[in-house]
């Protein structure tokens, strides 16, 4: 049994430290063991914390002795994207200018995990400061797809989604700024949910674009993101983005029953299934919409024709927002500097930034400076910037209608399975339609969730619940439903057999 530990849920894990099966110590060996066997392949973790694991296990270990566990993620081995500052390990963003940086504070939900007594396995890998869909855009090099090491794990949380399929803990906290959870969630076939703008704390998560950038969930199952959800969600003091809106008992509001989404409309819009679709996914998503017919769900053929413009509309309004957060890299405030490793580089103070900026950040992100500055410059603010917002407001309102006739929207996570590596990276343009799908979510400032639901040429699928404004309750309920009859988030990465 030792020697399997790293493949229970979170829910599995959790009962079995109660019943005194193993302990949390065993329990993080085994995940150590399995990232030591299998992570020189996949390089899913810029940093692997062992020793910071094991003393976090060995404490874990002794409160439950003493009885007094902390509750149910006490123990439990976790693993965090490498945006999130912490005092015990550094943050890098996956970017040079950051190589190393040691944050003086904690963010608000490593903060939450520690007082829930979970174990921090390491820092995982992402597209240099979430600027990306395929975490090619890493300076510690790419994250392969467990189901196919030539293949991307997604991005920009492929670090988490990758760790999830090769079994390296028990679920990872990762960011979604445009799809960045559910997109790579869906290319590595594991569960990802992005919860609703300010139901979880952004404080001390290194900023992408602030209005759109969301901590959620990478776990094995829809009940596991749902007891990770309860207990990282909440108000804070720390950020003023973050909702009061009261948090929900989630994983108690999930019915294990007979037809458990009777009374449930599922809302189908044809915008979600429209040109550049793979039809065997879209055929998978169908079949998959059918299983939740047959849970008791009423299926709505729905419209949401503005949706064709939320790729569009994110694309000037992120870089935008981007452009103003990388502004503190400049090689003075902290960081990387071009004058502090060679004093004679910079001759001026614009020498500094830009020979700082060019030497220390990604073609991708510097793509993103630079288009965002152009977009907020003037005489082209209300023609790109202004228009964009108002294309944000008409779809969000777009949205909230919809859900007035629905619960929750279904539709598929990407328009394929995940590409080749080094298929699309040299093209922006076709990187960036790959998060077509998603965005809308991120756009319309509501929740989303991505279940696997078949294979197309040996690679996972994703079937993508959406629902309103802080009802994520719903996309879980609908998504826990599925996961009940169907078997496609336990079929095991080729990689695991290796």
């Amino acid at each position: 049994m030792s020697e399997n530990l790293h493949l229970l849920t979170v829910e599995e894990a959790s009962a079995g430290l109660v019943a005194g099966h193993f302990t949390s110590v065993e329990l993080t060996k085994a995940c150590l063991a399995q990232i030591e066997k299998l992570d020189g392949k996949v390089n899913a973790f810029v940093r692997v914390e062992a020793d910071l694991a094991r003393r976090q296990a060995v404490e874990s270990d002794a409160r439950r002795a003493a009885g007094k566990a902390l509750g149910p993620l006490d123990g439990i081995p976790y693993n965090l994207k490498d945006v999130y500052a912490t005092k015990d390990s550094p943050t890098t963003a996956s970017s040079h200018i950051l190589e190393d940086w040691q944050a003086p504070y904690d963010a608000t939900v490593y903060r939450k995990l520690c007082e829930a007594g979970a174990v921090l396995l390491g820092k995982t890998n992402t597209d240099e400061f979430t600027m990306g869909g395929s975490t090619e855009n890493s300076y510690y090099g790419v994250t392969r797809n467990p189901w196919n090491l030539e293949r991307v794990a997604g991005g920009s949380s492929g670090g988490p989604a990758a760790s999830m399929a090769a079994h390296f803990g028990m679920f990872a906290i990762g960011t979604d700024t445009g799809g960045s959870i559910r997109q790579p969630a869906g290319f590595c076939g594991v569960t990802g949910l992005r919860p609703t703008y300010g139901r979880v704390s952004r404080f001390g998560e290194l900023p992408m674009a602030s209005s759109f950038d969301q901590t959620g969930v990478l776990a094995k199952t829809v009940r596991d993101a749902a007891m990770v959800l309860e207990v990282i969600s909440g108000v804070d003091p720390l950020d003023a983005t973050s909702s009061p809106e009261p948090v929900k008992p989630y994983l108690s509001l999930l019915k294990d029953n007979e037809k458990p989404l009777k009374g449930v409309r599922v809302g189908v819009a044809a915008e979600f299934f429209g040109e550049g679709v793979d039809p065997r996914c879209e055929q998978l998503v169908r079949e998959g919409i059918e299983v939740l017919k047959a849970q008791g769900a009423e299926i709505v053929e729905v419209s949401l024709p503005h949706l064709r413009y939320a790729i569009a509309a994110y694309y000037i309004l992120v870089p935008a927002e981007v452009s103003s957060n990388m502004a503190r890299y400049d090689g003075i405030h902290f960081g990387q500097s071009i004058e502090r490793n060679d004093p004679k580089a910079g001759t001026s103070l614009n020498d500094v930034y830009s020979k700082t900026r060019g030497e220390y950040l990604g073609a991708e992100v510097k793509r993103r400076i630079i288009l965002g500055a152009h977009v907020l410059s003037s005489g082209y603010y209300d023609q790109y910037y202004n228009e964009a917002e108002r294309v944000r407001t008409v779809i969000a309102q777009e949205f909230a209608e919809t859900f007035e006739k629905v619960d929750v929207l279904a539709a598929p996570v990407s328009p394929a399975v995940a590409f080749k590596i080094g298929e699309k990276v040299s093209d922006p343009l076709a990187m960036y339609k790959e998060d077509v799908l998603t965005v809308p979510v991120n756009v319309g400032v509501i929740s989303g969730l991505s279940v696997p639901c078949g294979f197309v040429d040996g690679m996972p699928v994703g079937l993508q619940l959406m629902a309103g404004k802080f009802r994520e309750e719903e996309i879980l309920k609908v998504g826990a439903a599925y996961q009940q009859v169907t078997e496609w988030h336990k079929q095991p990465a080729p990689l695991l057999n290796q």
